[in-house]
Formats: C-alpha cells, sequence, structure tokens
C-alpha cells in the first residue's frame, strides 16, 4: 500500500481553521430551526393544513439523518473538505428554491436539499481529527459535536428579527448568504485531509436507509390524520421494520457498508447511540415550544404576548450556552472521562425541563430554561464523540462516528414528528385557527423529560472505566488514547509493547542518531490511523496491528521532515523497521 494523498498539496492547519469549520456547522444547523419564528403562521403562508405543515421542518431533518452517513461515507473516499464544499452547495441551492415559493411542495423539496447540509458535522469533526494536534483536538471536537444545537440556538433570534420587519422569504435569502460564505471561508482557509479510504459507495445502502427512515417517519407525521389503527399507518410502519431489516442484512452482507452495523453491536457504542437519540430528541422540543408560547397573545391567559424578536432573544440563551460548555466539557472529561460528563449534561437537562413545567409564566422564566437546557445538551453533546472513540478501535473511529451523527439526527426528526403531532392534536381551533395550548406545551415538556430519563437509564449502563486504562479511555480522540497510552509505556507506568504481534524498530536520523519522542502513525489500508505512539530515548517503538495487512508507517519529529513508508504485517510474529528520517528506510 502508498501513501494516500490529496487532489492538491498538503497545507497545515492554521488557528483559523476550527473556527472555520465550527462556523460552517452552525451555518448548517441554522437549517433546523430557521422556520421555528414562524412555525405557527406556516399553514397561512403555505394555504396548507398544520399537520402537513410540519413536513416543512420534518423534511430537513430527515434528509440530514439521511446525509450524514452518505456525506462522511463520501468524504472518506473522496474528500472530506471536498465533501464539506459540496453539502454548503446543496445547501444554497435549496435555500433558493425555498425563496422563490409559496407552494408547499416546492417548499419541502427547498428544504430538503437544506437539510443535506447536515453531513458537514461529521465531516468537520473528520478533518479536526485528521489534522489538529492532540492537544487541541478535545475542545475542537467539542465545538464541532455542540455546533448543531448551537446553530439551532442562534438562529432563532436572528430569524425572528428577519421575520418580523421584513418578508419570511428574507430568511432563505439569508441562509444562502451565510452558506456562500462558508463556502468561500473553507476554501481559503480548512486544507483537505490527506486520509482517502479504498473501496466503493455503498449505493443501495443508501436507498435503503433513507426509504426506511420516510417509511418510519411518514406515519409518526400523520398518523393522528389517518387513525393510529387505520391500514396505512400499521401498514408503513410494517413496510419500515421490513425494508430497515432488510437493508441491515444487506449492510452486514456488504464489503464496505455505508453503516458498519457491527459496531453497533458493542455494549459502548450501542448504549451512546440510543443515549444520543434520546439527547436529540430532548434538544429539539424547546426550539418548538417556547417560540410558540412566548408569541402566543397573553388574552389566550397563558401566551406571554411577545414579539418574533423578543421570543427569539429569550431562546437565544440555548445556543449561547453550548457554546460556552465546550471549554467547561474539556477540563470535566479530563478529570471525570465523558461517561461521567453525559451523566452531568443529562441531569441537567432533566432539571431544565423538569423545572421548566412551572417556569412558564413569564419571559425571564424561559431564559433560565433556555439557559440550563443549553448547558445540559452542550455537555452531553461535546462527550459522544468521546465515548465512541474511547470504545471501538481507532480503524473504525470514522464510521463509528458517522454512526452516532446519524442518531442524533434521527433523535431531533423524530422529536419534530412526534412534538408537531402533539401540538396540532392538542390545539384549539378558534376561527378556523389552530392555536397551541398550554396543555400541549407541558405534554411536550414532559415527553422531553422522559426521553431524558431513559437517557440517563443508559448512561449508568454504560461500563466504566478500568483503573489501568482510565488516561486512554478519557482521551478526546484516537490520537490522544494512543499517545496517552505511549506516554505511560515510556514512563513504565504498564509493560511495553515488545511482545505484541506488530511492527517494531527505531527511529533514527539520517545519520543513524537515535530520534526519542518521535510521533510513529499506523495507517491502515483504509486510510484510518490504526494506532499511534512516541519513540523511547533510545528511539525504539513498538505499535500493535489490530489484523494483518498492508500498512503505511508515518514518522515525524520535531526538527525533522516527515517520513511515510509502506509495509505488510503477515503472520504473528512483530516486523522488525527502522525508520530514518526525514529520508529513506533503513535496516533493522
Amino acid at each position: 500500500m502508498s501513501p494516500t494523498t490529496t487532489d492538491e498539496p498538503a497545507r497545515r492547519a492554521t488557528g483559523a481553521t476550527v473556527p472555520v469549520l465550527a462556523f460552517a456547522g452552525i451555518v448548517v444547523a441554522v437549517m433546523q430551526t430557521l422556520l421555528v419564528p414562524v412555525i405557527k403562521d406556516l399553514p397561512r403562508l403555505l394555504d396548507t393544513s398544520s399537520s402537513n405543515a410540519t413536513w416543512v421542518l420534518t423534511s430537513t431533518l430527515l434528509s440530514g439523518a439521511v446525509a450524514t452517513p452518505i456525506m462522511g461515507r463520501l468524504g472518506d473516499l473522496f474528500g472530506k473538505r471536498r465533501m464539506l464544499i459540496l453539502s454548503l452547495s446543496v445547501m444554497v441551492v435549496g435555500a433558493l428554491v425555498s425563496a422563490f415559493t409559496d407552494a408547499l411542495l416546492p417548499m419541502i423539496v427547498g428544504r430538503t436539499l437544506q437539510g443535506f447540509a447536515m453531513g458537514a458535522i461529521p465531516l468537520g469533526i473528520g478533518l479536526m481529527r485528521d489534522m489538529l494536534p492532540r492537544e487541541r483536538l478535545g475542545s475542537a471536537m467539542a465545538l464541532m459535536s455542540s455546533s448543531i444545537g448551537v446553530g439551532g440556538g442562534l438562529a432563532l433570534p436572528a430569524a425572528a428579527l428577519v421575520a418580523q420587519h421584513t418578508d419570511w422569504h428574507a430568511l432563505f435569502y439569508g441562509a444562502a448568504g451565510l452558506g456562500v460564505l462558508a463556502i468561500a471561508l473553507t476554501l481559503l482557509v480548512v486544507p483537505e485531509s490527506p486520509l482517502r479510504a479504498k473501496g466503493s459507495f455503498d449505493l443501495p445502502g443508501a436507498l435503503g436507509l433513507a426509504a426506511g427512515l420516510v417509511l418510519f417517519l411518514l406515519p409518526i407525521t400523520k398518523g393522528s390524520d389517518w387513525g393510529w389503527s387505520s391500514p396505512t399507518t400499521l401498514g408503513l410502519f410494517a413496510a419500515a421494520a421490513v425494508v430497515l431489516l432488510l437493508w441491515g442484512l444487506m449492510e452486514l452482507r456488504v464489503a464496505a457498508p455505508l453503516v458498519d452495523l457491527r459496531t453497533t453491536a458493542r455494549r459502548e457504542v450501542l448504549l451512546t447511540n440510543l443515549a444520543s437519540i434520546m439527547v436529540g430528541v430532548s434538544f429539539y422540543v424547546i426550539s418548538l415550544v417556547l417560540p410558540q408560547l412566548l408569541q402566543l397573545p397573553s388574552e389566550t391567559g397563558y401566551g406571554l404576548g411577545q414579539s418574533m424578536v423578543v421570543a427569539g432573544l429569550c431562546v437565544a440563551p440555548l445556543g449561547l450556552t453550548m457554546m460556552f460548555t465546550a471549554p467547561v466539557y474539556a477540563r470535566l472529561s479530563a478529570r471525570y472521562g465523558p461517561r461521567t460528563t453525559l451523566i452531568i449534561g443529562l441531569l441537567i437537562i432533566a432539571v431544565g425541563y423538569g423545572g421548566g413545567l412551572g417556569l412558564m409564566n413569564a419571559a425571564w422564566q424561559t431564559v433560565v430554561t433556555s439557559v440550563l437546557i443549553g448547558a445540559g445538551i452542550g455537555l452531553a453533546y461535546s462527550s459522544l464523540p468521546a465515548l465512541i472513540i474511547g470504545a471501538v478501535p481507532a480503524s473504525e473511529t470514522g464510521a463509528a462516528n458517522g454512526l452516532n451523527t446519524l442518531m442524533r439526527s434521527i433523535g431531533t426528526s423524530v422529536s419534530s414528528a412526534v412534538i408537531g403531532m402533539v401540538l396540532a392534536n392538542t390545539a384549539n381551533d378558534v376561527g378556523g385557527v389552530a392555536v397551541p395550548t398550554m396543555h400541549g406545551f407541558r405534554v411536550s415538556f414532559l415527553i422531553a423529560t422522559a426521553a431524558v430519563a431513559v437517557g440517563l437509564a443508559l448512561a449508568f449502563f454504560l461500563p466504566r472505566r478500568r483503573p489501568e486504562s482510565t488516561t486512554q479511555l478519557r482521551a478526546s480522540s484516537e490520537e490522544d488514547a494512543n499517545l496517552a497510552r505511549a506516554e505511560q509505556a515510556l514512563a513504565g507506568a504498564f509493560p511495553s509493547d515488545a511482545a505484541l504481534s506488530g511492527f517494531r524498530g527505531r527511529v533514527l536520523t539520517a545519520d543513524g542518531v537515535p530520534v526519542a519522542r518521535a510521533k510513529v502513525t499506523l495507517i491502515d489500508r483504509h486510510g484510518r490511523q490504526a494506532g499511534a505512539t512516541l519513540s523511547a530515548g533510545d528511539g525504539s517503538y513498538t505499535l500493535a496491528v489490530p489484523a494483518e495487512g498492508p500498512y503505511v508507517l508515518a514518522a515525524r519529529a520535531a526538527g525533522h521532515g516527515p517520513l511515510a513508508h509502506s509495509a505488510t504485517h503477515t503472520g504473528h510474529r512483530p516486523v522488525d523497521l527502522d525508520l530514518s528520517l526525514p529520508g529513506e528506510t533503513v535496516s533493522a
């Protein structure tokens, strides 16, 4: 195997790379809550029913759920930066489609295209993982992971301001402008990852996943109109079960599947993904409920009679708090681990929704609720990538994180459909206008609280870390994990890996002088990092391999040029291989 390369010269990540990637994540997340300030007016604006109007929101979330693994796989094959730019471009096209229509069907088409940009979140995480040094990776990944909530929260006041003072179509022109800006910044600042996976794109898997999710969410949205026991509703649920089952069986037989389902069978990955769905459900509830409560006229007896702008400002702390929790998470996780941080986050969300049931009588009370829930969701979202990375081999972290992001998207999709249905079914008909009720708002909060309770139960069943592996599994990335273990090995914290099957040797200068503390990275045939270590004082290193096959060993040290060397591991005995910086390989 030869080192994988990009189509352009490799560039190092700069100080602006993380802010630009986070900005791109925030921009695509804006699509989720862009129309929340005008949600109560959508039936009138689009000349349709309330239940049909919910598809304007649900379609975005659904396409985002489908796009996440698709764009992640395409990024592995053809370049993460390239697919990030493609995702943003599709979003811009979708925004312009929606900007030029007042009809339901074209609006849904435009909103579906906007949702495909959600694949930018795992692509950004992947770019950070491939380019950033480990000391910056933890907080950067936490910020990128939380951007889905940050963008959703910050979009509310901005969208409300635009919708209140201009035509509502200006929301889409603004979204298109933000997308163009994100594309320009990405082109200027973000380098392409040098890693590529080999294989082909699983088109049948992508179509099967899309069909299964649509068949599942359609009866959730329309079940109240059709009747939950009607043949149509039950038939679609049954069809969804059959399609997703067949899709799963097909994915298990594909050499390069869209979603690696075997990874999900592991206890920690399975529980983390299920908890991610619950966090996604709880996140979207507040974005749908509080703006409507704040804008309802006070004459209803429970509405707070605020303008769209004030309503947006009251909910804005949701996104701001999530943004500020990224560095807090890094400190908490370093001390207590991501499992504990996830539990703390879920407890804070539960307190926010539980208290929110009684804090609906004044605008300032909704601000308190937004701050509490934002802090909890920020901690929970930040914990999820670290939990996944700590549970799978380094060679599988890309697929595992893509699936986790998909689970969060499914959670928000289900939340949108269920809460939209609850609010529509509990609304009062006043002169042909459906007015949400306080009962519907409280039922929505109870649903969110129940989802958090399930997430807490799942989090408590996550396996506890063994003392000897605490440092490794608390790391924020596979690079952190392997290098932390290497640091311990150099310090004599546990026995050397010399007896393990893999590669061993020394890192030397071109003159044969040993190089201490050089980073040696093992890259598998899919272009994924399979291990990393640091050379000892005499230049020696050892790297275990997860399986036989071809690998690339990349060595790097301060003051020396990089080295990439191809090697194949066969059998159960270590392969002796010395690495010479910055040039050729030398014999052992």
